[in-house]
């Protein structure tokens, strides 16, 4: 895998870092519409091309894979514009804005045979395959609370009177969009697709929710995802059966640490050390499906993608949290 990137924030620094610690990936390429954006990046990982041209950077046959972490409106276009240049694309989450976007994407790499990935790190954790495994033990679920709550290094800007562009509607941004989705791939992950999806969201005068949270209806229990970015909480996620109950002390994203408590029994700890960075699993994953070609592998994730951006729209929705793409 040959992989060039789009974007330049933290998000890059740590997927060229996954890369650095991958066998078989390396990054050939940097697209930017500033060169001096990405060169602190493209120093750091010895990254020798960087372009200003996207278009010139698609052209380029050393580059097989394009990872697009450019804003969340701009997921859509980019992704679209690498599969037809013939790129398989890793995009970060929330995959697009839309579900008609999500479909246009899907139907140009199918039509192509090209790989198009989710960037999701929750769905690749082993631990959180681990709590997968564990869930029969639980009994009947009757309630699931998950709080990923983390005050933005943007907030204050927001207050100030700025609007980075995750506070910033015509950017697809937003709590549900940038932290709570990761709360959702979590529930969905494990227990599927709910029947009703509400969205109760702290809205700015912008039309931005600034944190919120979704309640996902199952047939006999609750999930309840917080996912704030303007205030600071422990992160923590419990998952509670009539025979016993899972909490996990970390971000969604993360899949950290957990335990297990089974009625009245000492609790236990089955949570495994993790690669600190929580790309490398993703990255590995893809890798392996690309290296096989194993081609349905890819589809059924993307199938899994799919329910995720369905909730996540009737969530945003339900809100009235519109965006450019409703426009469309």
């Amino acid at each position: 895998m040959k992989v060039a990137t789009i974007g330049t924030g933290f998000i890059v620094d740590w997927f060229l870092t996954a890369v650095q610690e991958s066998s078989g990936i390396s990054c050939v390429a940097m697209y930017s519409r500033k060169k001096d954006s990405a060169k602190p990046l493209a120093d750091k990982y010895g990254i020798d091309k960087i372009y200003t041209d996207l278009d010139e950077m698609l052209q380029d046959e050393d580059i097989n894979f394009v990872y697009v972490a450019s804003p969340n409106s701009l997921h859509f276009k980019h992704s679209l514009k690498a599969l037809q240049a013939g790129k398989h694309v890793i995009c970060e989450k929330p995959f697009t804005s839309t579900v008609d976007e999500f479909d246009i994407l899907v139907d140009t790499a199918k039509e192509h045979h090209l790989y198009l990935f989710e960037a999701i790190v929750t769905a690749h954790m082993p631990n959180y395959l681990n709590i997968r495994k564990q869930l029969p033990r639980l009994g009947t679920i009757r309630m699931v609370q998950c709080n990923f709550s983390q005050y933005s290094s943007r907030y204050d800007k927001f207050l100030a009177g700025e609007t980075p562009n995750v506070f910033n509607p015509e950017f697809s941004g937003g709590a549900l969009s940038d932290i709570n989705i990761y709360n959702l791939h979590y529930v969905i992950g494990l227990f599927g697709k709910p029947t009703g999806i509400h969205y109760y969201a702290n809205k700015h005068t912008n039309g931005i929710d600034t944190s919120g949270v979704a309640v996902l209806e199952y047939d006999g229990f609750q999930a309840v995802c917080v996912g704030c970015k303007d205030t600071r909480s422990e992160c923590i996620t419990q998952i509670q059966g009539e025979k016993g109950f899972i909490t996990m002390r970390s971000e969604t994203s993360k899949c950290a640490d957990y335990t297990i408590q089974i009625g009245k029994e000492k609790p236990e700890h089955p949570s495994i050390q993790q690669n600190d960075i929580a790309l490398y699993y993703e990255l590995q994953d893809f890798r392996d499906i690309f290296k096989i070609d194993d081609y349905e592998r890819c589809l059924q994730l993307l199938a899994y993608s799919r329910t995720v951006m369905e909730v996540y729209e009737e969530a945003r929705r339900d809100a009235g949290i519109l965006f450019p793409a409703d426009r469309k």
